[in-house]
Protein backbone atom coordinates (compact mmCIF):
# COMPACT_ATOMS: atom_id res chain seq x y z
CA UNK A 1 0.00 0.00 0.00
CA UNK A 2 1.40 3.66 -0.60
CA UNK A 3 0.59 6.09 1.54
CA UNK A 4 -1.73 8.79 0.30
CA UNK A 5 0.31 11.65 1.92
CA UNK A 6 4.54 10.79 2.02
CA UNK A 7 5.54 10.79 5.09
CA UNK A 8 2.47 10.56 7.13
CA UNK A 9 1.02 7.70 8.49
CA UNK A 10 -2.74 7.25 7.56
CA UNK A 11 -3.84 7.33 11.21
CA UNK A 12 -2.66 10.99 10.71
CA UNK A 13 -4.42 11.89 7.14
CA UNK A 14 -7.75 12.87 6.72
CA UNK A 15 -9.11 11.97 3.65
CA UNK A 16 -12.54 13.63 1.51
CA UNK A 17 -14.17 11.26 -0.36
CA UNK A 18 -16.46 12.69 -3.21
CA UNK A 19 -19.84 9.95 -2.47
CA UNK A 20 -21.90 9.91 -5.67
CA UNK A 21 -23.61 6.83 -4.27
CA UNK A 22 -21.86 4.53 -7.01
CA UNK A 23 -20.01 1.43 -6.44
CA UNK A 24 -16.57 3.15 -7.32
CA UNK A 25 -16.54 5.98 -4.98
CA UNK A 26 -17.83 3.45 -2.03
CA UNK A 27 -15.26 1.18 -2.70
CA UNK A 28 -12.87 3.67 -2.28
CA UNK A 29 -14.64 5.11 0.75
CA UNK A 30 -14.06 1.59 2.50
CA UNK A 31 -11.08 0.83 0.99
CA UNK A 32 -9.87 4.19 2.49
CA UNK A 33 -10.81 3.12 6.20
CA UNK A 34 -9.60 0.12 5.98
CA UNK A 35 -6.06 1.10 5.66
CA UNK A 36 -6.72 3.61 8.65
CA UNK A 37 -7.29 6.60 7.37
CA UNK A 38 -9.78 9.55 8.51
CA UNK A 39 -11.98 9.09 6.32
CA UNK A 40 -14.86 11.81 5.70
CA UNK A 41 -17.41 11.24 2.50
CA UNK A 42 -19.18 14.25 1.13
CA UNK A 43 -22.09 13.63 -1.39
CA UNK A 44 -23.59 16.99 -3.32
CA UNK A 45 -27.02 17.51 -4.64
CA UNK A 46 -26.30 18.37 -8.02
CA UNK A 47 -30.17 18.95 -9.39
CA UNK A 48 -33.49 18.75 -7.53
CA UNK A 49 -34.08 15.42 -7.47
CA UNK A 50 -37.54 15.03 -6.76
CA UNK A 51 -38.74 13.69 -9.81
CA UNK A 52 -35.85 11.17 -10.22
CA UNK A 53 -35.82 9.54 -6.49
CA UNK A 54 -36.63 6.44 -8.61
CA UNK A 55 -34.81 7.02 -11.45
CA UNK A 56 -31.81 4.59 -11.89
CA UNK A 57 -28.51 6.02 -14.13
CA UNK A 58 -28.23 9.45 -13.02
CA UNK A 59 -25.50 10.22 -11.08
CA UNK A 60 -26.57 12.83 -8.68
CA UNK A 61 -30.58 11.36 -8.23
CA UNK A 62 -32.30 11.11 -4.87
CA UNK A 63 -31.98 7.22 -4.95
CA UNK A 64 -28.11 8.34 -4.96
CA UNK A 65 -27.46 10.40 -1.90
CA UNK A 66 -29.36 7.68 0.02
CA UNK A 67 -26.92 4.67 -1.13
CA UNK A 68 -24.57 7.08 -0.33
CA UNK A 69 -25.43 7.66 3.28
CA UNK A 70 -25.83 4.01 3.63
CA UNK A 71 -22.62 3.11 2.60
CA UNK A 72 -21.49 5.94 4.85
CA UNK A 73 -23.44 4.37 7.71
CA UNK A 74 -21.99 1.05 7.08
CA UNK A 75 -18.51 2.32 7.24
CA UNK A 76 -19.16 4.38 9.94
CA UNK A 77 -17.42 7.54 9.17
CA UNK A 78 -18.79 10.98 8.90
CA UNK A 79 -21.21 11.94 5.67
CA UNK A 80 -22.58 15.24 4.71
CA UNK A 81 -24.41 16.32 1.79
CA UNK A 82 -24.07 19.90 0.62
CA UNK A 83 -26.22 21.73 -1.95
CA UNK A 84 -24.53 22.86 -4.71
CA UNK A 85 -27.59 23.43 -7.15
CA UNK A 86 -27.17 26.84 -7.89
CA UNK A 87 -23.49 26.30 -8.38
CA UNK A 88 -24.01 23.58 -10.49
CA UNK A 89 -26.98 25.01 -12.51
CA UNK A 90 -24.83 27.92 -13.32
CA UNK A 91 -21.61 26.16 -14.33
CA UNK A 92 -22.96 23.22 -15.68
CA UNK A 93 -26.72 23.31 -16.82
CA UNK A 94 -26.50 27.25 -18.37
CA UNK A 95 -23.14 26.38 -20.14
CA UNK A 96 -24.84 23.46 -21.59
CA UNK A 97 -27.61 25.14 -22.68
CA UNK A 98 -25.30 28.07 -24.18
CA UNK A 99 -22.91 25.66 -25.61
CA UNK A 100 -25.84 23.97 -27.68
CA UNK A 101 -27.41 27.05 -28.66
CA UNK A 102 -23.70 28.39 -30.13
CA UNK A 103 -23.98 25.27 -32.50
CA UNK A 104 -21.81 23.54 -30.43
CA UNK A 105 -21.62 19.52 -29.02
CA UNK A 106 -20.70 19.81 -24.70
CA UNK A 107 -19.72 17.59 -22.39
CA UNK A 108 -21.33 18.61 -19.39
CA UNK A 109 -19.56 16.16 -17.59
CA UNK A 110 -16.20 17.48 -17.75
CA UNK A 111 -17.68 21.18 -16.91
CA UNK A 112 -18.93 19.71 -13.52
CA UNK A 113 -15.38 18.24 -12.86
CA UNK A 114 -13.58 21.46 -13.66
CA UNK A 115 -15.96 23.87 -11.46
CA UNK A 116 -17.89 21.79 -9.20
CA UNK A 117 -16.32 18.76 -7.94
CA UNK A 118 -12.68 20.06 -8.51
CA UNK A 119 -13.29 23.52 -7.65
CA UNK A 120 -15.76 24.10 -4.84
CA UNK A 121 -15.84 20.95 -3.28
CA UNK A 122 -12.20 20.62 -3.88
CA UNK A 123 -11.77 24.07 -1.27
CA UNK A 124 -14.85 22.33 1.12
CA UNK A 125 -12.15 19.53 1.39
CA UNK A 126 -9.40 22.19 2.42
CA UNK A 127 -11.57 24.12 4.72
CA UNK A 128 -12.49 20.98 6.41
CA UNK A 129 -9.01 20.01 7.26
CA UNK A 130 -8.34 17.47 4.79
CA UNK A 131 -4.77 16.64 3.71
CA UNK A 132 -6.52 15.02 0.35
CA UNK A 133 -9.78 14.15 -1.45
CA UNK A 134 -10.12 10.91 -3.41
CA UNK A 135 -12.65 10.27 -5.70
CA UNK A 136 -13.75 6.97 -7.95
CA UNK A 137 -12.70 8.04 -10.93
CA UNK A 138 -10.23 5.28 -13.13
CA UNK A 139 -7.06 7.98 -13.88
CA UNK A 140 -3.58 7.16 -12.17
CA UNK A 141 -1.49 9.96 -10.52
CA UNK A 142 2.28 9.76 -9.81
CA UNK A 143 4.03 11.94 -8.05
CA UNK A 144 7.72 12.64 -8.54
CA UNK A 145 9.32 15.80 -6.73
CA UNK A 146 6.33 17.17 -5.24
CA UNK A 147 4.82 17.20 -8.24
CA UNK A 148 1.84 15.35 -9.76
CA UNK A 149 1.48 13.48 -13.66
CA UNK A 150 -2.20 12.39 -14.71
CA UNK A 151 -1.44 8.84 -16.00
CA UNK A 152 -3.96 6.53 -17.88
CA UNK A 153 -6.29 4.24 -15.75
CA UNK A 154 -4.83 0.95 -16.09
CA UNK A 155 -7.61 -0.38 -17.66
CA UNK A 156 -8.09 1.20 -20.74
CA UNK A 157 -11.63 0.23 -21.38
CA UNK A 158 -12.43 2.41 -17.96
CA UNK A 159 -10.38 5.33 -18.63
CA UNK A 160 -11.65 8.88 -17.82
CA UNK A 161 -8.26 10.64 -18.04
CA UNK A 162 -10.11 12.07 -21.58
CA UNK A 163 -13.15 13.99 -18.97
CA UNK A 164 -10.76 14.96 -16.23
CA UNK A 165 -8.16 17.25 -18.78
CA UNK A 166 -9.23 20.44 -17.25
CA UNK A 167 -7.79 19.29 -14.05
CA UNK A 168 -5.34 21.84 -13.16
CA UNK A 169 -1.84 21.50 -11.30
CA UNK A 170 -2.73 22.90 -8.25
CA UNK A 171 -5.83 20.72 -8.13
CA UNK A 172 -4.00 17.39 -9.13
CA UNK A 173 -1.29 17.81 -6.13
CA UNK A 174 -4.39 17.49 -3.89
CA UNK A 175 -6.81 14.86 -5.48
CA UNK A 176 -6.09 10.70 -5.07
CA UNK A 177 -7.61 8.68 -7.53
CA UNK A 178 -7.18 5.00 -5.09
CA UNK A 179 -8.91 2.88 -8.26
CA UNK A 180 -7.06 3.67 -11.03
CA UNK A 181 -4.39 0.88 -10.99
CA UNK A 182 -7.35 -1.69 -11.22
CA UNK A 183 -7.32 -3.79 -14.02
CA UNK A 184 -11.38 -4.39 -14.54
CA UNK A 185 -14.41 -3.12 -12.80
CA UNK A 186 -14.90 -6.82 -11.70
CA UNK A 187 -12.29 -5.92 -8.92
CA UNK A 188 -14.02 -3.19 -7.92
CA UNK A 189 -16.97 -4.69 -7.39
CA UNK A 190 -15.36 -7.54 -5.87
CA UNK A 191 -14.27 -4.91 -3.42
CA UNK A 192 -17.41 -3.50 -2.49
CA UNK A 193 -18.42 -6.93 -1.97
CA UNK A 194 -15.94 -7.92 0.46
CA UNK A 195 -16.71 -4.53 2.15
CA UNK A 196 -20.61 -5.72 2.56
CA UNK A 197 -21.45 -2.41 0.54
CA UNK A 198 -25.16 -2.88 -1.01
CA UNK A 199 -23.98 -1.14 -3.76
CA UNK A 200 -21.79 -3.54 -5.16
CA UNK A 201 -23.83 -4.63 -7.97
CA UNK A 202 -25.19 -0.90 -8.69
CA UNK A 203 -25.09 -0.73 -12.65
CA UNK A 204 -22.83 2.31 -14.20
CA UNK A 205 -24.95 6.08 -13.97
CA UNK A 206 -25.38 6.31 -18.09
CA UNK A 207 -27.15 9.39 -17.89
CA UNK A 208 -26.30 12.78 -17.56
CA UNK A 209 -27.38 13.67 -14.16
CA UNK A 210 -30.17 16.38 -15.54
CA UNK A 211 -31.01 14.77 -19.05
CA UNK A 212 -32.20 11.49 -17.27
CA UNK A 213 -34.16 10.25 -20.35
CA UNK A 214 -31.71 11.79 -22.74
CA UNK A 215 -33.88 14.10 -24.01
CA UNK A 216 -31.75 17.38 -23.85
CA UNK A 217 -34.14 19.35 -25.98
CA UNK A 218 -36.88 19.65 -23.68
CA UNK A 219 -34.20 20.35 -20.62
CA UNK A 220 -33.34 23.48 -23.14
CA UNK A 221 -36.58 24.22 -24.00
CA UNK A 222 -37.61 24.59 -19.79
CA UNK A 223 -34.35 26.59 -19.63
CA UNK A 224 -34.32 28.88 -22.37
CA UNK A 225 -38.30 28.92 -23.43
CA UNK A 226 -38.25 30.17 -27.37
CA UNK A 227 -34.57 29.88 -27.17
CA UNK A 228 -35.50 26.65 -30.35
CA UNK A 229 -35.35 28.75 -33.44
CA UNK A 230 -36.20 26.79 -36.70
CA UNK A 231 -34.02 27.81 -39.77
CA UNK A 232 -32.50 25.90 -42.95
CA UNK A 233 -30.77 23.40 -43.61
CA UNK A 234 -28.19 24.04 -46.76
CA UNK A 235 -25.75 22.13 -48.84
CA UNK A 236 -22.02 23.34 -48.74
CA UNK A 237 -22.69 24.57 -52.25
CA UNK A 238 -25.66 26.90 -51.21
CA UNK A 239 -28.45 24.47 -52.21
CA UNK A 240 -31.12 25.07 -49.77
CA UNK A 241 -32.11 21.50 -49.03
CA UNK A 242 -34.66 21.88 -46.13
CA UNK A 243 -35.87 23.43 -42.60
CA UNK A 244 -34.65 22.37 -39.26
CA UNK A 245 -36.44 23.35 -35.90
CA UNK A 246 -33.53 24.19 -34.08
CA UNK A 247 -29.87 23.35 -34.34
CA UNK A 248 -29.29 21.79 -31.03
CA UNK A 249 -31.07 18.56 -32.78
CA UNK A 250 -28.18 18.19 -34.86
CA UNK A 251 -24.29 17.31 -34.25
CA UNK A 252 -21.24 17.45 -36.49
CA UNK A 253 -21.21 14.24 -38.15
CA UNK A 254 -24.57 13.18 -37.93
CA UNK A 255 -25.70 11.45 -40.91
CA UNK A 256 -29.55 10.65 -39.88
CA UNK A 257 -32.58 11.87 -39.20
CA UNK A 258 -31.50 14.95 -41.12
CA UNK A 259 -35.24 14.97 -42.79
CA UNK A 260 -33.91 15.60 -46.54
CA UNK A 261 -35.61 13.12 -48.84
CA UNK A 262 -34.60 12.51 -52.65
CA UNK A 263 -30.93 12.88 -52.12
CA UNK A 264 -28.78 10.20 -54.34
CA UNK A 265 -26.00 10.36 -51.92
CA UNK A 266 -25.51 10.32 -47.95
CA UNK A 267 -25.25 13.96 -46.46
CA UNK A 268 -23.81 14.59 -43.18
CA UNK A 269 -23.73 17.55 -40.93
CA UNK A 270 -20.87 19.63 -41.58
CA UNK A 271 -21.27 22.82 -39.15
CA UNK A 272 -23.86 24.29 -37.44
CA UNK A 273 -24.04 28.03 -37.95
CA UNK A 274 -25.78 29.16 -35.13
CA UNK A 275 -25.80 33.34 -36.21
CA UNK A 276 -27.56 32.13 -39.61
CA UNK A 277 -29.73 29.36 -37.68
CA UNK A 278 -28.34 27.15 -40.25
CA UNK A 279 -27.63 23.23 -40.43
CA UNK A 280 -24.68 23.22 -43.36
CA UNK A 281 -24.69 20.03 -44.74
CA UNK A 282 -22.40 17.68 -47.42
CA UNK A 283 -20.44 14.60 -48.47
CA UNK A 284 -18.73 12.51 -46.19
CA UNK A 285 -15.00 14.07 -47.70
CA UNK A 286 -16.41 17.48 -46.48
CA UNK A 287 -15.72 16.38 -42.46
CA UNK A 288 -12.41 15.71 -42.98
CA UNK A 289 -10.45 18.28 -41.05
CA UNK A 290 -6.29 18.92 -39.98
CA UNK A 291 -6.46 21.60 -38.38
CA UNK A 292 -8.11 23.59 -35.84
CA UNK A 293 -8.57 25.44 -32.39
CA UNK A 294 -8.96 25.14 -29.01
CA UNK A 295 -9.68 27.19 -26.55
CA UNK A 296 -9.23 27.49 -22.40
CA UNK A 297 -6.38 25.43 -22.94
CA UNK A 298 -5.32 23.78 -19.53
CA UNK A 299 -2.07 22.03 -19.98
CA UNK A 300 -0.22 20.06 -16.70
CA UNK A 301 2.73 19.94 -18.99
CA UNK A 302 3.19 21.19 -22.46
CA UNK A 303 4.58 19.57 -25.92
CA UNK A 304 5.04 20.26 -29.63
CA UNK A 305 4.19 16.93 -30.78
CA UNK A 306 1.88 14.78 -28.51
CA UNK A 307 -1.09 12.46 -29.28
CA UNK A 308 -4.75 13.47 -29.26
CA UNK A 309 -8.17 12.29 -28.43
CA UNK A 310 -11.21 14.01 -29.94
CA UNK A 311 -13.67 11.81 -28.36
CA UNK A 312 -13.56 9.50 -25.47
CA UNK A 313 -14.05 6.52 -27.08
CA UNK A 314 -12.09 7.83 -30.28
CA UNK A 315 -8.06 6.39 -30.73
CA UNK A 316 -5.64 8.98 -30.68
CA UNK A 317 -4.22 10.90 -33.07
CA UNK A 318 -0.93 12.19 -34.06
CA UNK A 319 -0.93 15.70 -33.94
CA UNK A 320 1.78 19.11 -33.30
CA UNK A 321 0.11 21.57 -30.81
CA UNK A 322 1.09 25.64 -31.27
CA UNK A 323 0.49 27.96 -28.34
CA UNK A 324 -1.35 31.00 -29.60
CA UNK A 325 -2.72 34.07 -27.46
CA UNK A 326 -5.50 34.09 -25.18
CA UNK A 327 -5.20 30.79 -23.73
CA UNK A 328 -5.40 29.21 -27.02
CA UNK A 329 -3.82 26.81 -29.26
CA UNK A 330 -3.62 25.41 -32.46
CA UNK A 331 -3.73 21.85 -33.25
CA UNK A 332 -2.21 20.33 -36.66
CA UNK A 333 -3.31 16.79 -37.12
CA UNK A 334 -0.93 14.41 -38.85
CA UNK A 335 -3.48 12.99 -40.82
CA UNK A 336 -7.26 14.36 -41.50
CA UNK A 337 -9.81 13.04 -39.29
CA UNK A 338 -13.56 13.39 -39.63
CA UNK A 339 -16.11 14.83 -37.65
CA UNK A 340 -13.94 17.52 -35.39
CA UNK A 341 -16.22 18.91 -33.31
CA UNK A 342 -16.80 22.46 -32.33
CA UNK A 343 -17.43 21.75 -28.27
CA UNK A 344 -15.88 18.59 -27.13
CA UNK A 345 -12.88 18.31 -26.05
CA UNK A 346 -9.08 17.42 -27.48
CA UNK A 347 -6.95 15.96 -25.00
CA UNK A 348 -3.35 15.82 -25.27
CA UNK A 349 -1.08 12.37 -24.06
CA UNK A 350 2.68 12.05 -24.12
CA UNK A 351 2.33 7.87 -24.11
CA UNK A 352 0.20 7.41 -21.30
CA UNK A 353 0.53 10.57 -19.86
CA UNK A 354 -1.83 13.36 -19.53
CA UNK A 355 -0.34 16.48 -21.21
CA UNK A 356 -3.70 18.77 -20.71
CA UNK A 357 -6.02 20.54 -24.02
CA UNK A 358 -8.57 22.17 -24.52
CA UNK A 359 -12.14 22.90 -26.31
CA UNK A 360 -12.68 22.46 -29.84
CA UNK A 361 -13.83 26.17 -31.55
CA UNK A 362 -15.40 26.85 -34.98
CA UNK A 363 -12.24 28.65 -35.60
Amino acid sequence: MTTLIPHKSPADTKVVVAMSGGVDSSAVAALLKEQGYEVIGITLQLYDHGAMVNKKGACCAGADIHDARRVAETLGIPHYVLNYESKFKEAVMDDFVETYLAGETPIPCVKCNQSVKFKDLLQTARDLGADCMATGHYVQRVEENGQAKMIRAADNSRDQSYFLFATTQEQLNFLRFPLGHLQSKDETRALASRFGLTVADKPDSQDICFVPTGGYAKVIEKLRPGALEAGEIVHIDGTLMGAHEGIINYTVGQRRGLGIGGVADPLYVVKLDAAKKQVIVGPKEALLKQSFVIRECNWLAQKTEAVVKLRSTQPGFAATIEPLENNRARVTLAEPQEAVSPGQACVAYDGDRVLGGGWITNE
